[in-house]
């Protein structure tokens, strides 16, 4: 059997690749806990099935009852970011409240200081 890879599935699997190793040196560098690693792991995981077996998306739609593998590429992409935006936003808003709690405590503190060098 041999396999036949086109010019953009070779880049895809380039840029696959590439980021993977981003993911695996983030984990090795313990920047990114297990579940992290294996989101990402299987995100890019199913990407290279899907770039490597264009079929293995079409399955998929028609399990869906959606009309092309690529449709089914884009919607799930869609819900990934959408998901990610999310996330990202409760991130910021915890830090954002986190640095709120800092400051306040870090105000009052100064604020003791003065008085007591009075």
């Amino acid at each position: 059997m041999q396999i036949l890879l086109i010019p953009v599935q070779v880049f895809l699997l380039i840029f696959i690749l590439f980021a993977f190793s981003r993911v695996w040196l983030r984990f090795r560098e313990r920047t990114i806990n297990i579940g992290t690693f294996l989101f990402w792991s299987l995100i890019w995981g199913l990407a290279a099935l899907g770039s490597l077996n264009p079929q293995f998306t079409t399955s998929i739609a028609r399990v869906l009852g959606i009309g092309r593998g690529a449709d089914v590429v884009i919607y799930a992409s869609l819900v990934l970011l959408f998901y990610l935006v999310y996330r990202t936003n409760v991130i910021l808003e915890n830090v954002r409240h986190q640095i709120t709690e800092l400051v306040r405590k870090i105000a009052l503190e100064g604020e003791k200081r003065s008085k007591k060098k009075k």
